[in-house]
């Protein structure tokens, strides 16, 4: 299934007028989360009404006492009660300021956990065409900025929108019963002016995030390249050259953050502008009915505690919009991962009875080209038939399609229907989980975790022991021809490699992947030139130990030596995608073709290299 939609097709969306379609999918996707924190959400609401309630008769005790002490009509033990109903009410404020702080923004953080965990989840469903058409860093950026604009979205956006409504219909309300109609309108009229002015501060904040979201994830994706690839930068000595191309991007991503920082800064200080015009039409106007009798001194001083009560949900409403906006558009940007789908999936046609497999594999007409790349065929009419328990070895030039029918193999991509059986099922009938439990593949690019070898070696074995495992992992070492080097480490089968395994040669990577794919004991294995970095003394010992443990079992060795595959059962020759030779290495030596060609240059390498060893 295709996505829905991109990032493009979002934007695109909200520029033809389909944003309130969008909006409405985006409150959608939160309400999915929101709907079982609603308990939490309630009493936190409930918590912030009490807290405002109680806020708004403050300033009316305050106004009682100063009309008493001007009036000379209040005693000191009534002084002493209001001073004691002004400090509960205080710590009842305090309580519950604490409780909505805990019920409101403690969700917000549990759903931004959510949403990490479930798009992690998703990320891990998704099919390699995904990744390869997008980056790392871009990824990473979506953990990080988009899910904290998320969460202040859905925390803060929730306290401010509330309070800010809440508190400005009771103080009003207080305005006018308590104080003067006359005086609370001529103190709002200005401030009118902020609910124009947010509307056009939350479109031009809304898209001004985006553009800087975008450019933080570009920001990451070139540190993320340059970081992964400093032993590249560092032997073609271009550090200045990356630390310009970085400098250009650090400056980018400055100017779209000063963008939003510009538009905050612009309307802060105009609401500050707009509250202080409030404020001086208060003590004019305020201050002239005071002095005419028309309202009392404490009724003068409690408004002016009002209109400073008015200030906080003035800020709150442009804070609110901020939250919205930000959070809105990061909203977007997850849903572009959410609504990825993956290509490949268990079909209609998938049997569930199929449990594990024995290994007999069928290629019958199998042509194939990546998705995208039409008319450009990496495979072209292969067909081969190996049996359970025997090898069969893929040779050819660099760029023939090897590694692309080791990966159609694990379905890595799909091709047309019933070109790749095994068993003699299709591979759309065999379910994924099971397809891939039962063939053990070491990669042409070997990677570790930053971990231990241990934990690297053992990394597809399961209900296991941790003694069952260490015995596992040394015999699986042994096996690959690894076990001697790991033990010559300071610490052994617990040191840590670095990331992507930097800190181990390229021969003990290749060897510690090909111990990580025979601890799995699959009835498959796959190795796709897995022993190109090894010398020939310890790979003729591998394959040895090949033969030996994986007798019965399907073995499929990919490779540019011929010393590597001559033993296998049967050899298939690519040549530019397509089936050159096949049969023993016998038969393709009386063949005198490509393969007798690439094993006369390799015998002839072999004979100059020793010779240039005797000569030395």
């Amino acid at each position: 299934m295709p996505p829905e939609t991109g990032f493009e097709e979002v934007c695109a969306a909200n520029k033809k007028g389909g944003g309130m379609e969008i909006f409405m999918r985006e409150m959608k996707f939160a309400g999915r989360y929101i709907r079982r924190y609603i308990p939490q959400y309630l009493i936190g609401i409930i918590a912030l009404l009490l807290v405002d309630l109680l806020n708004v008769y403050i300033p009316r005790f305050t106004g009682q006492i100063t009309d008493g002490l001007e009036t000379h009509t209040i005693t000191m033990p009534e002084i002493w009660m209001l001073i004691g109903k002004i400090l509960l009410f205080g710590v009842l404020i305090a309580v519950g300021r604490f409780c909505w702080r805990y019920f409101i923004l403690g969700p917000a953080r549990s759903i931004e956990r959510e949403l990490r965990d479930d798009m992690f989840g998703h990320l891990e469903t998704l099919s390699m065409r995904y990744y390869n058409e997008n980056k790392t860093g871009d990824l990473m950026a979506h953990f990080t900025n988009d899910l904290q604009s998320i969460r202040m979205f859905l925390g803060f956006t929730i306290i401010t929108a509330f309070d800010a409504t809440v508190m400005l219909v009771l103080v009003l309300a207080q305005m006018i019963l308590y104080v003067d109609l006359k005086l609370t309108v001529v103190a709002v009229i200005p401030l009118l002016l902020i609910m124009f002015g947010d509307v056009y501060y939350g479109k031009i904040m809304h898209r001004k995030f985006l553009e800087k979201q975008q450019a933080f994830s570009d920001l990451t994706d070139q540190v993320q390249e340059a970081v992964s690839g400093i032993r590249v930068i560092k032997a073609f000595v271009q550090e200045k050259k990356e630390l310009a191309a970085f400098a250009r991007m650090n400056r980018y991503n400055q100017e779209k953050n000063l963008g939003v920082v510009r538009l905050q800064a612009l309307f802060m200080p105009l609401l500050e502008l707009v509250i202080g015009a409030s404020g001086l039409l208060t003590l004019l106007y305020g201050g002239y009915l005071a002095i005419a009798g028309e309202i009392t001194l404490g009724q003068f001083v409690a408004f002016n505690q009002y209109i400073s009560m008015l200030i906080w949900p003035m800020f709150a409403a442009g804070d609110c919009i901020t939250y919205i906006s930000q959070g809105l558009a990061s909203m977007k940007r997850i849903m572009v991962i959410f609504n990825e789908r993956p290509d490949i999936v268990d079909g209609p046609d998938v049997d569930r009875s199929i449990e594990t497999l024995n290994g007999e594999i069928e290629i019958e007409g199998l042509s194939f080209a990546y998705p995208g790349q039409k008319g450009a065929e990496v495979l072209h009419g292969i067909d081969l038939h190996v049996e359970a328990g025997e090898t069969l070895a893929i040779i050819g030039r660099t760029g023939s399609g090897k590694t692309t029918l080791a990966s159609l193999l694990l379905r890595l991509y799909d091709t047309e229907p019933d070109r790749i059986r095994i068993d003699g099922h299709p591979l759309t009938e065999i379910p994924l989980a099971v397809l891939r439990e039962n063939i053990a593949f070491v990669p042409q690019d070997n990677f570790l975790f930053s971990d231990t070898l241990e934990n690297n070696i053992s990394f597809g074995i399961r209900d296991k022991s941790r003694t069952d495992i260490h015995e596992a992992v040394v015999q699986a070492a042994k096996d690959a021809c690894i076990h001697d080097n790991i033990m010559e480490f300071p610490d052994g089968y617990q040191t840590v490699v670095g990331e992507r395994g930097v800190t181990i040669s390229g021969g003990q990577k290749q060897r510690s992947s090909i111990a990580r794919a025979l601890l799995k004991d699959a009835p498959i294995l796959v190795m796709d030139d897995a022993l190109s970095a090894v010398d020939t003394d310890t790979e003729e010992q591998i394959l040895h130990n090949l033969r030996v443990n994986r007798a019965g079992r399907t073995t499929l060795i990919i490779a540019h030596r011929i010393s590597t595959i001559q033993n296998a059962d049967h050899i298939l020759v690519l040549d530019d995608g397509r089936r050159a030779e096949y049969g023993t290495h016998e038969e393709l030596m009386e063949l005198n073709g490509i393969y007798r060609s690439i094993y006369d240059k390799q015998q002839l390498e072999k004979q100059l290299q020793e010779e240039g060893g005797e000569a030395r």
